[in-house]
């Protein structure tokens, strides 16, 4: 069973409006991106979608990725559904305080009523990403394919930071000296005497020697993890040893495959028994439309629109290529091959089965190209995806 996921990057305005420049600093486009956001999650609700999910991005003037705080939109939305799950995709550890995403995640988890899924990142962007981390000690935005002294420094903090997380999750009591944070901070007095009757972590001499993250996760031990955007094969071999399901970004089926194997080929060594797709997701463009050329031109002028603009220079279009190439593949290419999932209700069919006959997956990430393609349309879209397409593939 394939479970589907709305991903979105909010955009607020349209092409036209963002090519008039400095759309993120208007207040009308924020608003009605809420408006129209509210109304496309309430439909996925109904829907039967499993779950939808938000990135974490500043400063972006230029109107795309309009996310600063997943967990808030993650929050807005869960209070205007019922069954849906909210999640981020993802928080940018290296630049944030890891015991606060703990506690924000867990608040999330009750006032969602269980609901919560949890998705963390490296951080690309050294626009923001230098600026909000300037507090750790050098840690900089990491460009994909990019392995270098930044890199390193990069990984390490999110994977200690990452650490942090799950064992506030998981512990009771904690305490730890890393690279970045030293938790307590040494010689740090605690003589309160509720702590002594009532609770924990304080020596007889009354120095703090552990605290206690409250609250824990609703669910135990806590939501599931996700990983965005896995593209390089270290990144897919530390999910696999840590139990994380890895979205791997579009790329041709050779690169795909060799990922895919690489999660399954690290998930044995560390004694994990995978059932098909497990621990795999991968992230797809997807719109539905009447016909093949409405759907392609709307995905031309929005989506097409925003890779181009936005996403191809900072390197997301590497694994496009063929192998062995600096060549792209062509959106025709990349439609038969299960890349990008645009057209009719057939057409799209005929696209996720190629997609799924490359490599069993658990979870597609469908990204939603709000404001830049038009809500009405994308109204539809989601309707005919899941009421034409998934029950196809999914055997309904």
């Amino acid at each position: 069973m394939l479970q589907t996921s709305l991903f979105y990057l909010p955009t607020v305005g349209s092409r036209e409006e963002i090519e008039q420049g400095m759309a993120g600093m208007r207040d009308d486009l924020y608003q009605n991106m809420l408006a129209e956001l509210t109304e496309q999650a309430q439909l996925a609700d109904r829907l039967g979608y499993d779950s939808i999910s938000f990135t974490e991005h500043h400063f972006h003037i230029e109107g795309f990725e309009l996310s600063t705080n997943p967990v808030l939109l993650d929050l807005y939305i869960a209070m205007q559904t019922e069954r849906i799950r909210v999640g981020q995709l993802g928080i940018v550890l290296p630049a944030q305080n890891p015991i606060r995403v703990a506690e924000d995640i867990a608040m999330l988890d009750h006032m969602s009523g269980g609901r919560a899924i949890a998705g963390f990142a490296r951080g690309y962007q050294r626009r923001w990403v230098d600026v909000m981390a300037q507090q750790m000690h050098g840690i900089h935005g990491a460009i994909p394919q990019q392995h270098d002294e930044i890199d390193a420094a990069n990984r390490q903090a999110f994977e200690e930071h990452f650490n942090i997380v799950r064992r506030c999750w998981t512990e009771e009591m904690l305490e730890t000296d890393s690279s970045y944070w030293q938790i307590p901070t040494e010689g740090t007095p605690w003589t309160l005497e509720a702590t002594r009757l009532y609770g924990k972590g304080v020596d007889e001499d009354g120095m703090l020697r552990q605290i206690g993250v409250v609250p824990k996760p609703l669910q135990k031990p806590h939501p599931e993890i996700f990983q965005p955007f896995a593209s390089s094969e270290g990144t897919v071999r530390w999910c696999a040893r840590e139990g994380i399901t890895a979205v791997i970004t579009a790329m041709h089926p050779v690169n795909q495959r060799k990922l895919v194997e690489a999660y399954e080929d690290e998930a044995r060594a560390a004694g994990r028994e995978l059932e098909p797709g497990e621990g795999i997701g991968l992230l797809r463009d997807v719109f539905v439309a009447d016909t093949d050329e409405e759907a392609f031109e709307l995905w031309r002028r929005g989506a097409g629109f925003a890779h181009n603009a936005w996403f191809t220079p900072f390197g997301f279009g590497v694994g496009r290529n063929r192998p062995g190439s600096d060549e792209p593949m062509s959106p025709q290419e990349m439609m038969d091959h299960g890349m990008l999932l645009v057209g009719t209700v057939d057409s799209v069919t005929r696209q996720l089965e190629a997609m799924v006959s490359h490599d069993p997956v658990r979870w597609l990430f469908a990204w939603q190209f709000n404001g830049l393609i038009p809500h009405e349309k994308l109204m539809r879209s989601l309707e005919l995806f899941a009421t034409k397409v998934l029950p196809r593939v999914n055997g309904g």
